[in-house]
């Protein structure tokens, strides 16, 4: 049974871009840049943070039973760490390679790897601190990219919350979360959008925590509405993932607003709902945007190189097939190769061609 996303789951130019990048990075000024807010969105996922995936500090990380050497390794990618897993040339290549293919969006997984100034109990070993960062969105928004913050709410990959992830719908849980927030509106200068996260809140995708926190029925709805309420009143619209509509589908499209962008995900290769041997995982995904769009959402649809190439391609002809151009904004890769680390390093600028080739598609 597939339980989560991770069960289911050119070169010259790029190096010239990377050169033009460096020397962006000398101190050269950069141009005042505002993002156009009627270009359809051709973005890409990228995790500056991972603690995300579990709560079970690396040293102690043995596997469960029955989990291969080869298992145990690859989650110590997921398990938590005191340091942060980013290279920040593997970004400086990543970044460069999205410019030079015509992209014009990057959504930050911010995690532990931002230190807060409202809060930098949260910093790890080599946390960026805010005005760093800050000269490296100018950087990005120097090369076209629009930088747009990412802070991952699920009870499900909230690790980098720290010891607030165990204080969930507390009165000092809903401060730190607004903290953070306004920390991070404030340090992208009011950013256009704001991903809240917000998928795979189960008991299934919390099977590597030690801690295990799931909010259900109406402390769902009213803590989603408190975050999103705190990045709207910041004049920021909220973007999620649509994952929770695939199993409550009725209270999803009666309660959402509509002022939250979608990104449902779906990864799969297969699109026709018509076949009775789909996947009933992938029938739920493909579904939900038809859900969506009939329900008059925006909706960034979000596909992956993850399990096959060919789901990017096939996301975007089938949203161009089935969602309205009005409602259509864009679309988002997520590659889910693993972190920005030298060694994932190829496999993110594969993703980046894929996603190229399917920019050509009307």
């Amino acid at each position: 049974m597939i339980q989560t996303r991770r069960d289911f789951i050119s070169t010259g130019a790029a190096a010239a871009a990377a050169i033009g990048l460096a020397g962006c990075r000398t101190g050269a000024s950069v141009p005042a840049w505002k993002p156009n807010p009627n270009a359809e969105i051709w973005a890409a996922y990228l995790p500056f943070g991972r603690n995300m995936w579990s709560d079970v500090p690396v040293p102690e990380w043995g596997g469960n039973k029955g989990d291969t050497p080869e298992k145990r390794k690859d989650l110590l990618n997921v398990v938590a760490a005191d340091h942060i897993r980013f290279d920040e040339t593997t970004w400086q290549h990543i970044t460069a390679k999205m410019a030079s293919v015509g992209m014009n969006m990057v959504v930050i997984d911010l995690g532990e790897a931002l230190e807060y100034p409202s809060h930098p109990e949260l910093a790890v070993k080599g946390s960026w601190k805010a005005d760093r960062f800050r000269k490296e969105l100018a950087h990005l928004r120097g090369m076209g990219l629009e930088p747009i913050p990412k802070l991952n709410f699920s009870t499900g990959h909230d690790t980098w919350l720290g010891l607030y992830h165990r204080m969930v719908s507390t009165p000092t849980y809903y401060k730190v979360c607004a903290d953070l927030i306004a920390d991070v509106c404030d340090i992208f200068d009011t950013p256009r959008l704001f991903h809240l996260g917000y998928d795979e809140e189960t008991a299934a995708n919390q099977k590597y925590y030690g801690y295990v926190c799931v909010r259900q029925g109406e402390l769902w709805w009213h803590d989603f509405l408190y975050l999103s309420g705190e990045v709207e009143k910041r004049g920021v619209r909220p973007w999620i993932w649509s994952d929770r509509v695939w199993h409550h589908e009725k209270e999803f499209v009666s309660r959402m607003p509509k002022s939250v962008l979608q990104s449902n995900w779906y990864y799969g290769s297969k699109f026709d709902l018509s076949d009775p041997k789909m996947h009933p995982y992938s029938r739920q995904g493909v579904k939900a945007y038809l859900t969506l769009e009939k329900a008059g959402f925006d909706q960034v649809p979000c596909g992956s190189t993850h399990n096959s190439d060919a789901n990017v391609t096939g996301t975007v002809k089938f949203a161009r097939e089935h969602i309205s151009k009005n409602l259509l904004k864009g679309f988002l890769l997520a590659a889910w190769v693993g972190g920005v680390l030298p060694k994932n390093e190829a496999k993110h600028l594969h993703a980046i061609d894929v996603m190229a080739e399917a920019m050509k598609i009307s």
